[in-house]
């Protein structure tokens, strides 16, 4: 395919500063001031607050009017900081996405962000890519486009090359769609909001689905909501019957009692922490090489049972080298390793200088050519930059090595029948001088069923059954090693029919390229098998190149490939599954196959893939991880998960990282809402037993927003603990399960009994004043609550077992709770909250409950530890 020189580059900077970045704009664009507006407009509590606000000021109670108002202030303050920090965290996920084009600027590839790609430009986009703005195609070859998403249409739309060049449908690529099949060089039309995505966008008010986890935890809010305002009611509706006189103050004392209450109880920031914990957390894996494309998984990856991973780059370096070729019947090798350009041809270890041997040009010509790879040759340390799939680029390198650069070659490509999984092999034709010659390269078994003759050194001879000996001997050896096999062959042609192609080729030899493990693998795969995760290889590659690779990484078991999967019923092949860990040779069908096996048999699978045709699969697994690089922008597009480095110990990563999220949940909810039923039954005991208000509304208030909240806060920043990945996959389950339940309404009681028992002992046997009890009362909750926080670090590590300081951010947020209920005890604001100054044999009264609810839960996390 020819090219033109291009845009320069300062045409192209001028070009941007006049169209502006190649994006669609965002049409609900959240801002500072939306995210404020939400906190009030929503936000039942605030209207609750109000209320009382206005209602104490109606009874000549400003003191507490003002304080209330207060309290509005950090509700809205501490909603708007936690959505706006969310709110930047899913902004700056969304920049790590960021989709890359070649294009041709000054007469060279580059590739560059597909948000700089302006009008004019002259781009080549290839299968599996997305199409980064509205084009006028110039050449193609094979080219087909998915348009589904801009015309509803779902098969493929074969595109053409127009003669009078009028842009219309035939010749024309769009915004958001993407390549099918084949390649093209194409001109840029319009870019962002001017191209036909960018009109539709404008005329479409998106509106954001709720997540599977913000389902679970606003029906959590809706019904604590509904048994907070009943109790709350009924707390109210005691109160005036019992008044012995009830007038407007009476009723507006009981009214505000009873907000404060419903307040307390209303789990009003659930929603707003979740959000914040699930963008943080994915900014935490963002961090960590795993980019999180759709928020939903984060919940599924801590469900995971099974990998099912790809060979070449994921569970390998991805560094490929060629090591060794074999042309003539002879064993070549190629030193150096990487994007390096320093290398040598030695045969039987000694330097092979004169590489006149015609078999060796074309073998090296054919790498070169037959190949869609780019490479840069750099100044520093002689090393490449490197585009494209990595056994191509390794081809490149080769070929380098030996002097053949493809920008070097008069040859021209003029048509090519382009590589597909399916058929394994690829073929161009390229003419110099009106000279054609025929290029292809594959999988051996392939190039050799296309093979009628062999080149030897400077001879074409036919080829012989023990010529093929030797080659599958080579080819076995190879594989042996783990190595992949390329074979490489010619002819020469005037023909350009391409059904004549890949017919009497001229064989030249294979390429064998080595791709080790990476080094971490095999303590990762050790990891997955101790939190119960099974890991299954599954490689287009050769079985015995990929049981060797398994054997190095500690993947060792029974072996299935791609033709005896196509021989297998559903239920055959269900029976064999289980107890295969190796999966060769297989199609993208295969694996869309598989996939659906494995979730009929109840597995949470996650999978791996690059190409084009591993999308279906992509989609079909619970989690779908695409490659960051060399990944096709299909793949990335439908993956729920995007890997920067390829690396299968980040999924493992990410993996331990969605169990982390999912733990912090159940804990900051569980802890939060054993605070709220507290908090409600105190005042319900105070009631029953016909005693004054244990606590006052203010300190109801003060309790919910700085000893339940701040600590709750910092329960969602708790880090992984180390036995995290040493428990079994929790299955499918809600956020509180029978023993989360059962710790938050043991928490309750505990926390109900002793603090209603404290104020009891401090009125009635001690004969303390009203404020003495109520202030006994108030610090015996608040220190318990803060000792509660320590108890829900982990479900199943006591407190006293381990370091205070595990969680830093809860140590600090203590300390703030701790110094600020002394200050409305010990400082003129015990006016305002209606406390008295404790002494010491008082305060050491409130100072033994945390210890026994620490060491009651310590003991049940020995005798009945936790599991999910």
């Amino acid at each position: 395919m020819q090219k033109t020189k291009g845009l320069s580059q300062k045409e192209a900077q001028k070009k941007l500063k006049e169209y502006g970045y190649n994006e669609i704009k965002e049409i609900n664009k959240i801002s500072p001031f939306s995210i404020f507006l939400r906190q009030v407009k929503k936000n039942f509590i605030v209207y609750l607050l109000f209320a009382s606000v206005l209602l104490s000021f109606f009874v000549n109670k400003p003191i507490t009017g003002y304080a209330i108002l207060i309290v509005i202030i950090i509700v809205i303050g501490s909603g708007f900081i936690q959505e706006y920090k969310a709110e930047k965290a899913i902004k700056a996920l969304k920049q790590m996405i960021m989709p890359m084009t070649i294009v041709v600027r000054d007469g060279k590839e580059i590739e560059i962000p597909a948000r700089e790609i302006v009008p004019e430009d002259i781009v080549i986009l290839r299968t599996g890519e997305k199409i980064p703005a509205d084009c006028l195609i110039l050449e193609e070859n094979e080219l087909r486009a998915d348009e589904a998403i801009l015309t509803g249409e779902s098969s493929a739309i074969k595109k053409e090359v127009l003669t009078n060049n009028v842009p219309e449908d035939k010749n024309m690529v769009f915004m958001g769609t993407c390549i099918i099949s084949g390649k093209c060089i194409a001109r840029v039309i319009s870019t962002g909001m001017a191209t036909n995505f960018g009109k539709i966008a404008k005329m479409i008010s998106v509106t954001q689905k709720e997540l599977p986890l913000q389902i679970k935890i606003n029906k959590i809010a809706k019904h604590m909501t509904i048994i907070s305002l009943l109790i709350s009611f009924i707390i109210g509706a005691i109160m005036l019957t019992r008044s012995d006189v009830l007038t407007y103050e009476v009723f507006v004392e009981i009214l505000i009692v009873v907000i404060a209450l419903s307040v307390s109880a209303f789990p009003e920031g659930f929603p707003v922490i979740l959000t914040s914990m699930l963008a943080i957390g994915a900014h935490k894996m963002a961090k960590k090489n795993a980019i999180v494309n759709r928020m939903s998984i984060i919940e599924t990856l801590g469900e995971t049972t099974l990998i099912c991973a790809d060979k070449t780059g994921t569970l390998t370096k991805g560094e490929m080298t060629v090591k060794q070729i074999f042309c003539s019947n002879k064993i070549y090798d190629i030193t150096g390793v990487g994007y390096k350009i320093k290398g040598d041809l030695l045969l039987a270890n000694k330097l092979i200088k004169n590489k006149n041997d015609l078999c060796l040009k074309y073998f090296f010509k054919t790498a070169a050519l037959c190949n869609d790879a780019i490479i840069e040759r750099k100044e520093i340390d002689m090393e490449f930059s490197a585009n494209g799939s990595p056994t191509e680029v390794s081809l490149l390198i080769m070929a380098a090595k030996m002097g053949i650069y493809k920008d070097d070659l008069d040859e021209k490509r003029k048509n090519e029948i382009p590589f597909s999984s399916e058929k394994k092999i690829m073929t161009v034709y390229c003419e110099k001088e009106n000279n054609g010659i025929i290029y292809s390269k594959g999988a051996p078994e392939i190039i050799l069923e296309k093979c009628a003759f062999i080149q030897k050194e400077n001879k074409i001879i036919k080829l012989s059954n023990s010529d093929k000996n030797a080659i599958l001997k080579f080819n076995n050896q190879a594989t042996n090693k783990a190595a992949r096999v390329i074979a490489l062959a010619y002819k020469k042609s005037t023909l350009i029919q391409k059904n004549n192609f890949e017919q009497n080729l001229v064989f030249l030899g294979l390429a064998a390229i080595e791709d080790p493990p990476r080094e971490e693998i095999k303590h990762s795969i050790a990891s997955c098998t101790r939190a119960g995760i099974k890991v299954k290889m599954i490689t287009g590659d050769s079985e015995k190149t990929a049981v060797q690779i398994g054997n190095e990484i500690g993947l060792i078991g029974k072996t299935l490939n791609g033709e005896e999967i196509d021989r297998l019923s559903d239920d055959e092949l269900i029976k064999k599954i289980k107890s295969v860990v190796i999966f060769a040779r297989v199609r993208p069908d295969h694996k869309l196959r598989l996939v659906s096996i494995f979730k009929k048999i109840g597995e949470i699978v996650t999978m791996t893939g690059d190409g084009v045709n591993d999308a279906p699969a992509l989609k079909e697994a619970h989690v779908g991880v695409a490659m960051g690089k060399g990944g096709t922008d299909v793949t990335r597009e439908v993956g729920d998960l995007i890997l920067k480095d390829n690396n299968f110990s980040t999924i493992v990563t990410a993996i331990k990282e969605g169990r982390t999220i999912f733990n912090n949940i159940q804990k900051f909810v569980a802890y939060q809402l054993s605070c709220n039923y507290a908090e409600l039954f105190i005042i319900f005991l105070g009631i029953l037993f016909k005693l004054p208000l244990p606590l006052l509304a203010l300190q109801i208030l003060f309790i919910n927003l700085v000893t339940d909240n701040l600590p709750a806060i910092s329960l969602a920043t708790n880090r992984s603990t180390d036995d995290i990945m040493t428990i079994k996959p929790r299955k499918k389950s809600d956020i509180l399960n029978k023993k989360s339940m059962s710790f938050l309404l043991l928490a309750g009681t505990i926390m109900t009994v002793l603090t209603f028992a404290v104020y009891f002992f401090s009125l009635k046997i001690l004969n303390t004043d009203l404020a003495t009890a109520r202030t006994i009362a108030l610090t015996t909750l608040i220190f318990m609550e803060i000792a509660n926080a320590f108890n829900f670090r982990s479900f199943r590590k006591g407190v006293l077992t381990r370091s205070f300081f595990v969680n830093k951010s809860l140590v600090y947020t203590s300390i703030i709770s701790l110094i600020a209920t002394l200050a409305i005890i010990y400082t003129p604001l015990n006016k305002i909250f209606e406390t008295a100054p404790l002494n010491w044999s008082y305060l050491s009264l409130s100072l033994i409950t945390p210890l026994i609810i620490i060491i009651i839960f310590d003991i049940l996390k020995i005798v009945r530890p936790y599991q999910h």
